[in-house]
Formats: structure tokens, sequence, C-alpha cells
């Protein structure tokens, strides 16, 4: 008997995830492993997890194992149908352009994309035409099915229906290996799969736009064109992401910041940002308050330089890993480069004097500015740009001071989102990447205190295996914002590596010399980029103690123009640690125009003075939001605003 008869003629033993078993005769597919529990998770089986892996439903299962049926109720199960909706986009799109040659087309965050090479730019009718036939193809409920075949064949065959990028991809596969294709109705695809297994599975998707990308992302190559899509589990769940999109649009930083007149981009710098005034005052009060946390938590303010020259970079790792990303300059024959990060200069500076056990841990901040050379496509607004600062600091410490050190940060950092207006924070512990510097040992020691810190500090936290710096491990601290999107901030990183490979050293106890560990971490991370966040969290409405301009005073006549000049000097004196930040307005317009023009700009606070405040020495107040507060002594109003400050509201 060969080996395959004889397989097919042993039982095979499942487990599934509720503890119980099943057996069957001989081999099954996931699809009668379904239909044994029930009609209706046969109905609504998308695939299936053997063993932990992620198979079809068509996959014959030969052997004991344990399986789970994925259904669109699970996370695997709407990836699932991203993935095969994105494939139903390019059977689509060869229906209505057969000239147009297929790329790539994964998934990604709330969706997918498809890569085209067409012979002109797709239109938005275009968009609406292939929405619509990929609705029609996915009404036909076509079987999605799976064949392999071996690497040079597939080559030829899609050579043969001219997809030349296919075939370009397939001859990247070593040739001793077999691909698999998946068919639903007239379209073939290259991919690994899974896919559901029909196309009636994918009912709630909506195509959103078309963006350019370079082949093989290389600007040397050809520019495709891009269709981004959205696909869900349910038109519940559709329509809510459809919902929040238009919120986020609202809230959008790059159209705020030009209507608020915070900041804009320039072509003659693209990816770094020119500040207005009234952007800079949002800059400074962000700065100032992380400014006070370092302070008051033992850190040490210090500055390092922007330029450094190649031989560190080397030493430290970056120019192998990651010098794609830095800017490069050369000076009387030596070559530089402007810092991606601050961590090489604070060790320079650490290793100034000899340290002793007694001064650790010793922890530096500086709000250092950074480049990095993005590629222009990835650039967006203040969120992703080339030239922008963190409030970075670095911990050098013992290995026992790992745990303490890394407890203490996440609560201070807890303190600090809670003051900005986030209160969800999602814990991820991004572990070694393949590529990586340092030995297995020291991984696991970094990777063992991060995880112990968070249960230490009563947070759970995922994994994100392979996610990690290539010099450490670290902590990713992700923020939820009002509208639900998440936004990855802090970090916590341990570095044995670095260290070592600038010859950092300390007197320990016993009067030997010994490494320190490093802690890098950053709370807001990229300043520029955590205002962005800010302004979208609160749609340009900021809380009162970041508000560029807290109060506006306004005229009703010129007869009250000394009045609210007065009024405007004595607030910006009122408090005694902060100046506030307050405007007049003393145009000869109506007052509704001038009440109007300073609502649009979202301020927290409006003061009107006509005759009758001036009489009685007060002002009336209008509060963000259209509320009328009434008329209130100078003294009451700025107790109100001075309760407002220390609240943070």
């Amino acid at each position: 008997m060969t080996e395959a008869i004889q397989a097919s003629c042993r039982p095979v033993r499942l487990t599934l995830p509720d503890g119980s078993t099943r057996e069957f005769p001989g081999p099954v597919t996931v699809a009668e492993v379904a239909q044994s529990i029930g009609a209706g998770l046969a109905k609504a089986a998308l695939g299936g997890k053997v063993d932990g892996k992620l198979v079809d439903t068509s996959y014959t299962i030969d052997h004991d194992a344990t399986v789970s049926i994925i259904t669109a109720k699970d996370p695997e199960g709407l990836e699932m149908i991203r993935h095969s909706t994105a494939h139903l986009l390019a059977y689509a799109v060869k229906e209505l352009f057969p000239d147009a040659q297929v790329t790539i087309g994964p998934v990604v965050d709330n969706g997918f994309y498809y890569d085209f090479s067409y012979k002109r730019p797709f239109t938005p009718e275009d968009l609406a035409a292939i929405e619509k036939k990929m609705a029609e193809l996915a009404a036909k409920d076509e079987p999605v099915v799976r064949r392999v075949l071996p690497r040079d064949e597939a080559v030829a065959y899609f050579k043969r229906m001219g997809e030349n990028y296919k075939a370009e991809i397939i001859a990247s596969i070593p040739s001793n290996e077999e691909v698999s294709l998946y068919r639903e109705g007239k379209f073939e695809d290259l991919c690994r799969g899974p896919h559901v297994p029909s196309t009636g599975k994918l009912k709630h998707f909506k195509l959103m736009k078309v963006a350019g990308a370079y082949w093989r992302g290389d600007h040397r190559n050809e520019m495709l064109q891009r269709i981004y899509g959205t696909a869900w589990a349910t038109k519940e769940e559709l329509q809510q992401y459809l919902a929040m999109l238009e919120e986020a649009e609202k809230r959008d930083h790059r159209r705020l910041g030009r209507e608020l007149d915070l900041f804009h981009i320039d072509d003659h710098a693209p990816g770094v940002v020119f500040w207005h005034p009234k952007g800079w005052a949002i800059w400074q009060e962000v700065e100032q308050y992380m400014r006070r946390v370092y302070r008051d938590n033992g850190y040490l303010e210090v500055k390092g330089p922007q330029l450094l020259d190649k031989t560190l970079w080397e030493k430290t790792g970056h120019w192998d890993k990651y010098r794609d990303n830095m800017f490069i300059t050369e000076s009387e024959k030596r070559e530089y480069a402007l810092k991606p990060m601050n961590c090489p200069g604070h060790l320079l500076i650490f290793k100034q004097g000899i340290k002793s056990y007694r001064d650790l841990p010793l922890r530096y901040g500086e709000f250092g500015q950074c480049h990095r050379n993005e590629p222009s496509g990835g650039l967006h607004g203040i969120m992703r740009v080339r030239g922008f600062t963190q409030d970075d600091g670095h911990i050098f410490c013992t290995e026992d001071q790992i745990l303490p050190e890394c407890i203490a940060y996440t609560s201070l950092l807890q303190k600090v989102y809670r003051d900005f207006g986030f209160e969800h924070i999602i814990y991820k512990v991004a572990t070694r990447p393949e590529a990586r510097i340092g030995s297995d040992a020291s991984w696991d020691k970094a990777e063992h205190a991060l995880m112990e810190s968070l249960r230490a500090s009563g947070c759970e936290f995922e994994l994100a295996p392979g996610d990690g710096a290539f010099y450490g491990p670290k902590i990713e601290y992700t923020l939820k914002d009002a509208i639900g999107r998440q936004w990855q901030c802090g970090t916590m990183q341990v570095d044995f590596s670095m260290p070592e490979r600038l010859d950092a050293e300390y007197v320990g106890e016993d009067g030997a010399r010994h490494r320190p560990v490093m802690l890098h971490r950053a709370i807001v991370g990229s300043l520029e980029r955590f205002i962005g966040i800010l302004i979208e969290q609160h749609a340009g409405a900021l809380p009162v103690w970041l508000a560029p301009v807290q109060v506006a005073v306004l005229n009703i006549t010129d007869a009250q123009a000394d009045y609210c000049r007065e009024i405007a000097a004595k607030l910006q004196k009122a408090l005694p640690n902060q100046d506030l930040r307050v405007a007049t307005d003393l145009r000869n317009e109506k007052i509704t125009y001038k009440i109007r023009e300073h609502s649009l700009q979202k301020l927290p606070y409006i003061l009107v003075a006509g005759e009758k405040e001036k009489a009685a020495g007060a002002v009336a107040v209008r509060a963000r939001g259209n509320r009328d507060l009434g008329m209130m002594s100078l003294d009451a109003f700025v107790e109100r605003i001075a309760q407002d400050l220390a609240a943070k509201v």
C-alpha cells in the first residue's frame, strides 16, 4: 500500500476549540468538519485553522489535529474577507478594462488595495463603475478555487495572459517551489491564500480612492495606480466606518491647520513644518508641559548636535541598518549624517567623566530635533514629516533598576496622557526582529523585563513579534482617540547593545567597571505628530490650557475700545504662574460678525464689552459652543478660567 492510500484509510481525530473531539473515517475537508458541527456554521464558514495554520474551507485534513472554523466574527475571518475583496476588485477591473495589468493587492488597516498598470488614470466615474461591477460579480456567488503549479509553469502561464508583473513576481520565487493560484469565474490570480469559499461571502465593501504607487516601491520604476477599498463583515460595521471617516475628514489637522492659521507645509521644504504664531503657541505649551515633566521626575535636560560623524553611526549599527533613512552630507572629506535619533549623542554625554553606581539611574531628556529621509509619498501633514522634534529621554541604569524604572515610566506616561485628554491606552510588547544586534541572552533579559513591568503595572498587553528595534525590544503605548482611531506615540526600549558598542561604563559597588543598561523612552514622541493628534482629537477646539488664543475681548462700539484694552492687559497678568493668551478685536464691525468670526476660530472664551458692561466694570462672557454665560466681573471670570486651566478640561 502506498503512503497516500494508507493515509486515506486511517481515521482522523480532530480536537475542537471547546476541547471536544470528533472522529472521521478518513481525510476530511474543513467545510465537511463545519457541516458535521451544524448547518449554520457550515453556511458561515470562511476558512479554518488547522494546528494554528489558516487554511481554506476546501483544505483536506489527513491527520489528527486541532481545528477551529473561521467565520466573519473572527479577526482572521475579517482579514480573509478583505483579502478576497482585493481579488474581487482586480476581477472587476479586468472585466471592465481588459488591457489593465494587475500587480499586488494586500490587506491593510481597515481594508485593502490593489495596484494596476493602465494606459490612463482611473477617474471617479471609473471607480463607481468598478464598485458596481464588484457587486455584480459577488452576487454571482462564484466558487473560489485553489490550484498549484510549478514556478516555471506559472511564469509561462501569466506571460501568455500578458500579465508581465505577475510573471516577474513569480520569477523571483525559487525555481524548485510551487505556487498557488486562486480562480473565481474568469479571473485567476497568484496568491498564498487562504480565501473565502465563494464571492457571495463578499457583500459589504466600498472603494475609497485612487493614488499613485511605484512598482515594488522603487521610484525608478513605473508609477502604478493604487485603488484603495474597505470591506467589513456587516453592513452596520461598514456604515460605522464610513461615518468615522466623515468625522475624521472634519477633524483633519491639515484643513484645521489652514483654517485656524496654525502652520503650513511648503514645497521649498517638503516634510518640514512652518509654524505660525498660533501654532507655535500650542507647541510651546506642549514643550513647556513636558519640560516640567522632566524636571519633576528626575531628568536632566541636555542638548546634542545635529550633525554627527559617520564613524559614530557605524559603531551604533545605524549606518548598516538605517542608512537609507538618513540625510548624509560631507565636509572636508568626512561624511556626516543629520541625526535621525538622539540616543548616540546621549551616550557620548554619559561617557564624559567617570560615572559611579551611585549616579544611577541617570536620566537625560532632550527636545531633540531629528531628520529622517521619509519617501515623499509617505509624508502626511505634520503627522509624518522629515524634520521633527522628540521629547526624547534615555535612562542609564543597572540591570536591577530596569524593572522599577519601567514601572515608574508607565505610571508617568499614563498621567501625561490623561492631562492631554486620552484615557484609553493600548499596550504592546514588540519583540526581536530578524535583523538585529546583540546576543539572544540579552534579548531574553530585555523582553522579560518589559513584560514584567507591564504586569506589575496592572496593564494587559499584546505581543508584536518581530517588531522591536534592531537594538532592543520595546513597549509601544498606543492612544485611542475620540472617534476610535489608534495612534502609537510612547515607547520604552531596553538596550544592552549600544552601551557596549560605544564603550560606556560605570564603576560598580565592587570597584569594577560595568556596562550600564540604556532605556530609550519617549512619551509624546514627535511633537509635530502629537500636536496633529491633539488637533484631530479635539477637532481644533483645544482645551483652555492648550488653546493658542484663550480669550478674545470684543468691543461693541469705539467708545469701549480703551476699556477692552484695559481688560486684556489685566487678563494677561491676572494669574501668578501663567500669562493668559488674550487677543483684542476692536474693529469697526458689527458685534455679531466679530463673535461669529472668533467662534469659528474655536476660542474657549469671547468677552464682549458694551456701555452696560463698561459702566459695571464687567464683561459679557460667551463660552465655546455658543454658550452665553451672562455678565460677570473680571475677578469672577479669572476664577473660572483658572479652574479650567488647573483641571486641564
